[in-house]
């Protein structure tokens, strides 16, 4: 059986050093700005009201309970869901019980609220302009070059993100153009930035996108957010839960370890 000949493309080596190298040296520069640029733009931040605190951690308890009940016994749970069930339904965690029952107030009146949804745009500018000014000026002088070929076989449905910019139909999916370089560099300097400003940093575009969609303690009573229905609802999940502890008959179990 005749074997398919490998596909080759001659190019100039001079690529590697006019398009590659600059391309990643440029995206590491980049990074290292926004990770500086992004400690300037932070504020110092407040300090927190106890009470705020308390508000917080309330709730907080709350649902550490629901999912650590299993190592408690049945009176115990009992004592703990009580009291705090008691402490929900009169507002005792409550921040400000005398807005109990009002509408939350309009988040673009606090000051707090805006400075947080401030500090948030500067964040997301830091980010989209760069990226921006990049990926215009790889369009303009690096556009539908074939600058690499990677060594180890890769399938079709690879294609589309290896060549962005390059429309051809028949060349090897191992081929990459240099839009898909700056890809590749967008997703995966997050070892070199680490190493560079350690583990901790503002440089790693993931990170950031994955800081900013997940949720976070701090931020469970935001704007708009009513802590009394929040402490309501945390009622409603403790009062379903059916107890079993991990105790129970820990003894018998034990002995019949022993026997086997």
């Amino acid at each position: 059986m005749a074997q398919i000949p490998a596909q080759t493309i001659h190019r100039d080596p001079q690529l590697f050093y006019w398009i590659l190298f600059p391309i990643t040296l440029v995206m590491i520069l980049t990074g290292v700005l926004r990770h500086y640029a992004t400690i300037l733009m932070v504020t110092a931040p407040k300090k927190l009201d106890q009470r705020a605190i308390r508000e917080q951690r309330s709730l907080l308890h709350g649902m550490s309970l629901r999912s650590s009940y299993p190592v408690l016994s049945q009176r115990s749970f009992n004592n703990r869901r009580d009291a705090l069930t008691t402490a929900y339904e009169s507002g005792a965690f409550l921040k400000d019980p005398e807005r109990r029952g009002q509408a939350p107030p309009n988040p673009m009146s606090d000051p707090s609220s805006m400075e947080g949804m401030m500090g948030m745009m500067k964040n997301q500018m830091a980010m989209i302009i760069p990226n921006t000014m990049i990926m215009s000026w790889i369009s303009a002088f690096f556009s539908g070059f074939v600058i690499m070929k990677l060594p180890f076989p890769l399938t079709i449905k690879f294609k589309s993100m290896l060549q962005a910019g390059v429309a051809t139909k028949d060349m090897d999916p191992r081929w990459m153009s240099s839009i898909s370089w700056y890809f590749l560099c967008f997703f995966g300097l997050q070892s070199v930035f680490n190493f560079l400003l350690g583990n901790d940093n503002a440089a790693s575009q993931m990170a950031q996108q994955m800081g900013q969609m997940g949720p976070q303690a701090p931020q469970m009573f935001g704007p708009g957010v009513d802590p009394d229905k929040q402490f309501l609802a945390e009622v409603e999940n403790l009062a379903v839960i059916e107890h079993y502890s991990v105790l129970d008959d820990v003894e018998q179990r034990l002995l019949e370890g022993i026997e086997l």
